[in-house]
C-alpha cells in the first residue's frame, strides 16, 4: 500500500524525504514531495498504482488510496493542513506535533518518530486540522431486515461479488487463502473474472490451513503457492515482523508472522491480493459470541468492528505494505458493511453455527467441507498454536517477568510471550513513554 508523510511547514522537503525513507517499503515505484502554501507533503507509491496516480496525489494533497472508500489523506484546505481517514481505518494514519507545535503526519509511526514523540492515531471516520477533531462517520446499529434468509443470502452474495469484481484490475489477481470460509469465499468470487488467480497459504507442514487451502485451490482452479515454515524461521523473522507491525500485542504479533511470510511470497507474483478480514466481525465468526444473549450481539459486533483498525487490519496493512503489496478487504466494502448491519442477529448465529447467513450466501461456490468449516484462529490454522508462548515461558524467568512487565506509562505486559515481543519492540523504537496509539486485543489472556 502507498505511504504518506508530511509537516505543516514550508521548506521541509529534506525532513519529509527522511520520513519517506522510513516507509519506502510501502512504495518502490515512485515518490514525490510537494510544497503547498505553508505545508510540505510527501508520498511513495506502488507500481500497481502508477496508472491511477491521480487517486494518490494532486497539487493540494497526498493520499494513501487502497481502493474505493479505503484511504488516508492529507490535503490543504483554506490554508490549513487537513488529515482524513476512511470510515473503518483500512488505511493507517498517525499524527503529532513537534516541540514547536507544528502538525505532522505519517502512515506509520516509524516515520513520525523522525519528527516527534508526540504520537496519536487518527481514528477511523475522522478529520483533523491540528486543532479540531471531527467525526464524519460512525458505525451504528441498523433496524433489522424483515426479509427471508433466502432473500438476504442472495442479496449478500450479489454485494460481495460486486465488491470483489470492482477491485480486480487486469487478467491476473491474487488472494491470501487459509482454507477458511472468508478467504475462500473471496478467492472463489474472484476466480471467474481473471485468466489467472494466484492463491497463497503459509504454515507448518501439517497445518490445517495448508491442507484446506489446497482443497479450495483445486476446486476453484487457482495457481496455488505454499510457504512451508518451521519454528526457527518464525523466530528469525520475528524482529522484522515487529518492526513493520509496530506492536507488541501478543495475539496480533503471533498472527502476523505467517501473514508476513505469505505476503513476501505473494509480492513475487502479484501486485495486489484479497484478504478475508472483517467477515468475523460482520457475521459473528468468533466462538465467544455464542455465549452472549442474542440481543447483545449487534452491539458487540459493532464494538469489535470498531477495533479492527489497530488489530487485524493493522496486521493486513503492515504485512502487505512491508513488501509493497496492496491488500483488498472485500468484506469491508461500504455496500457490504451497510447490508450486513441490517441482517438480523439470529441469521448470523443460527443453531450454534457462526456466520450462518454468509455460509448460505456462498454455499454453491465452495466445497461443503469448506462452507461448514469451523472458525480457527489465524495462528492455530497455520500451525503456530502456542509454540511462541511456550518458547517465551522457557526463556523468560518469573523474576524477569515481574521486574519488566510494568512499562514507563503504567501499562502492564500481559504474558511472558508479550514481554518477549516488547523487548524487540523496544530495541526498534526505544523507551516510548506514550504508546496509547498502539491497539491491544480485547480480552487477551493474562499470566
Amino acid at each position: 500500500m502507498p505511504g504518506i508523510a508530511g509537516i505543516a511547514e514550508s521548506g521541509r522537503s529534506t525532513l519529509v524525504e527522511e520520513m519517506l525513507n522510513k516507509i519506502k517499503h510501502r512504495g518502490g515505484a515512485g515518490r514525490k514531495v510537494i510544497e503547498v502554501e505553508d505545508e510540505t507533503l510527501g508520498i511513495v507509491w506502488t507500481k500497481s498504482q502508477e496508472s491511477s496516480i491521480g487517486n494518490q496525489i494532486s497539487d493540494q494533497s497526498v493520499r494513501d488510496y487502497v481502493d474505493e472508500g479505503h484511504f488516508a489523506e492529507a490535503c490543504v484546505k483554506n490554508g490549513r493542513l487537513m488529515l482524513m481517514r476512511d470510515p473503518l481505518g483500512i488505511a493507517p494514519l498517525y499524527y503529532g506535533k513537534t516541540e514547536d507545535g507544528v502538525l505532522c503526519f505519517a502512515s506509520e509511526v516509524k516515520a513520525l518518530l523522525e519528527v516527534t514523540h508526540d504520537i496519536h492515531e487518527l481514528p477511523p471516520g475522522c478529520r483533523y486540522d491540528g486543532s479540531r477533531m471531527e467525526r464524519y462517520f460512525c458505525l451504528q446499529k441498523q433496524p433489522p431486515s424483515d426479509e427471508t434468509p433466502e432473500h438476504i443470502a442472495k442479496e449478500l452474495y450479489l454485494r460481495l461479488a460486486a465488491s470483489v469484481e470492482k477491485r480486480i484490475r487486469g487478467d491476473v489477481a491474487g488472494s491470501w487463502l487459509s482454507g477458511g470460509l472468508d478467504s475462500s469465499a473471496l478467492a472463489a468470487l474472484a476466480r471467474p473474472h481473471v485468466e489467472t488467480l494466484h492463491t497463497f497459504a503459509a504454515g507448518f507442514p501439517d497445518a490445517p490451513d495448508i491442507e484446506r487451502a489446497r482443497e479450495v485451490a483445486d476446486f476453484i482452479g487457482s495457481n496455488h503457492h505454499e510457504v512451508i515454515v518451521n519454528f526457527d524461521e518464525l523466530l528469525a523473522v520475528l524482529p522484522t515482523v515487529i518492526y513493520h507491525l509496530e506492536s507488541f500485542d501478543a495475539l496480533l504479533v503471533r498472527s502476523s508472522i505467517t501473514n508476513y511470510l505469505v505476503s513476501k511470497a505473494a509480492s513475487k507474483h502479484v501486485p495486489t491480493v484479497f484478504s478475508g478480514e472483517g467477515a468475523d466481525e460482520l457475521f459473528a465468526g468468533y466462538d465467544y459470541l455464542k455465549s452472549l444473549d442474542i440481543s447483545m450481539l449487534p452491539d458487540e459486533l459493532i464494538d469489535i468492528e470498531n477495533r479492527l483498525h489497530n488489530t487485524a487490519l493493522q496486521r493486513v496493512d503492515r504485512s502487505a505494505s512491508a513488501h509493497g503489496l496492496i491488500a483488498h478487504v472485500g468484506f469491508l466494502d461500504s455496500e457490504v458493511v451497510d447490508y450486513a448491519l441490517r441482517i438480523p442477529a439470529k441469521f448470523k448465529l443460527y443453531n450454534g453455527m457462526e456466520k450462518w447467513i454468509l455460509r448460505r450466501a456462498i454455499d454453491e461456490k465452495l466445497p461443503k467441507e469448506i462452507v461448514n468449516r469451523k472458525k480457527a484462529k489465524f495462528w492455530e490454522g497455520a500451525g503456530v498454536s502456542e509454540l511462541l508462548a511456550q518458547y517465551a515461558n522457557e526463556h523468560i524467568t518469573d523474576d524477569e517477568f515481574k521486574d519488566e512487565r510494568t512499562l514507563l506509562n503504567g501499562e502492564v505486559i500481559n504474558t511472558k510471550e508479550e514481554l518477549m515481543y516488547y523487548r524487540i519492540f523496544r530495541r526498534h523504537f526505544g523507551d516510548l513513554t506514550d504508546i496509547s496509539w498502539m491497539g491491544r486485543t480485547k480480552g487477551a489472556p493474562k499470566q
